[in-house]
């Protein structure tokens, strides 16, 4: 997120004035921002605040509000293992737009709620690069079917569903509305207050 458009709080004190990020104030509160693109950055970020938050209290909850188009697989298996890791519960909130990797990211909370007009988007993994030798591209296909069944097995673990059942919805975009992922069990419930 760019620092020259994040919010920006006043609070008066008795040194005077005070002006800091709204991204602060939330992180006091224990809750992150993943409102943008799943990429290095993006997760870098994420990863040092759930870090530096179960460091400051290892079994109060965290909150992660996501509205993401998704991104790079790599960088969210990373975020998604952070997550997994550390001792603290997690809740996610969808807000908008849970896509791609930020689907992964949303499920693999251990709440997880989304607004009521907030939706889920759950596909195979893309081919980001192409071009070279036959060899470089064999060798690219037989990654990405690596990366489509760690994806499966991840999304099977958070849903409930099989292996199988998350290959057949990750063929094409399949898109699930709030009530859709809850039943789809990639939602625990619609909250319409945060």
């Amino acid at each position: 997120m760019d620092i020259f458009n994040t919010p920006r709080i006043v609070k008066e004190s008795s040194r005077g004035y005070d002006t800091f990020s709204i991204l602060d104030d939330m992180l006091t509160d224990r809750q992150i921002n993943c409102v943008s693109e799943i990429d290095e950055e993006s997760v870098n970020s994420i990863i040092l605040q759930l870090l530096y938050l179960e460091k400051q209290d290892p079994d109060a909850e965290i909150t992660i509000y996501i509205n993401s188009p998704g991104g790079s697989v790599q960088d969210g298996l990373a975020l998604f293992d952070v997550m997994k890791a550390i001792s603290c519960p997690i809740v996610t909130i969808c807000m908008g737009m849970a896509a791609s990797m930020a689907s992964v990211i949303f499920a693999a909370g251990n709440t997880r709620k989304m607004l009521p007009h907030s939706k889920v988007m759950i596909h195979d993994p893309r081919i980001t690069k192409t071009g070279g030798t036959a060899l470089d591209l064999q060798t690219i296909s037989e990654n990405l079917m690596k990366t489509r069944t760690i994806m499966a097995e991840i999304l099977a673990e958070c849903t409930g569903k099989t292996s199988d059942e998350i290959l057949e919805n990750t063929k094409s975009d399949s898109y699930f509305t709030a009530e859709e992922a809850i039943e789809f069990g990639l939602a625990d419930e619609i909250i319409t207050s945060l």
